[in-house]
């Protein structure tokens, strides 16, 4: 349950950073933010960044980075349809 809600926030927080319009729903904006958050902490566990105590700034900024790059790609794919 807690990898779902932090998928939810990395979702928003992808969709936040990428310039303009979107044209994804809510939906997709999720599960590109749950993705990104299981890929993320899998990144920074093989960077030994992971194992901090509090927040994991390091990870957030790896799971929010790769929910935009996911965010910016179905966006590019839904456009070309």
């Amino acid at each position: 349950m807690t990898g779902i809600v932090i998928g939810v926030v990395v979702g928003v927080l992808g969709r936040l950073v990428v310039p303009g319009r979107q044209r994804i729903g809510v939906l997709w904006t999720i599960l590109v933010g749950i993705a990104a958050a299981f890929a993320g902490t899998g990144v920074a566990a093989g960077l030994k960044v992971a194992g901090t105590r509090g927040v994991d700034w390091i990870e957030l900024a790896l799971q929010t980075g790769l929910a935009a790059l996911g965010v910016a790609g179905l966006d590019r794919f839904k456009a070309r349809r």
